[in-house]
């Protein structure tokens, strides 16, 4: 079978240094945030974009991107599609409804920097698995 020649910007070795630049190599812990949706359904597109823009701002006042290794992804949807603004920080696999300004400062305070979930905000926990992942989706499913 005939490979199709990748694209310049594909690059794999030029995409390979662009993730070693950002750190992505480094990266403990992931918040994905649903934000700018196609179609609002959890929260208006506004309100996401509030949240978001705190998010970016106190992460990075806090210093904590780079230095703790922690991202910070601006998600479509969650398709949790009420009570949101909603988010979820891996590997712990906490899913947090609400995720206004507010709520999200508690869970940069309590969650990231202070270690504990911020439960009353909490929607389900599922951490990712310690000793790696399954070699397949079809192990997932017990």
């Amino acid at each position: 079978m005939a490979t199709t020649p990748l694209p310049p910007e594909a690059d794999p070795e030029a995409l390979r240094r662009v993730a070693e630049a950002l750190g992505v190599g480094r990266i403990r812990r992931h918040v994905f945030l649903c934000a700018d949706q196609t179609k609002p359904k959890c929260s208006t597109r506004e309100d996401s974009l509030a949240s978001w823009n705190y998010l970016k701002r106190r992460i990075k006042e806090l210093k904590l991107e780079g230095v703790t290794d922690l991202y910070r992804t601006k998600a479509n949807c969650l398709q949790i599609c009420r009570g949101g603004p909603i988010a979820v920080v891996y590997p712990e696999g906490a899913w947090y409804h609400s995720c206004t300004p507010e709520v999200l400062e508690r869970i940069l305070q309590e969650h990231l920097l202070g270690g504990e979930v911020v439960r009353e905000y909490l929607i389900v926990q599922r951490p990712l698995h310690e000793g790696g992942f399954p070699n397949s989706v079809a192990s997932c499913r017990r």
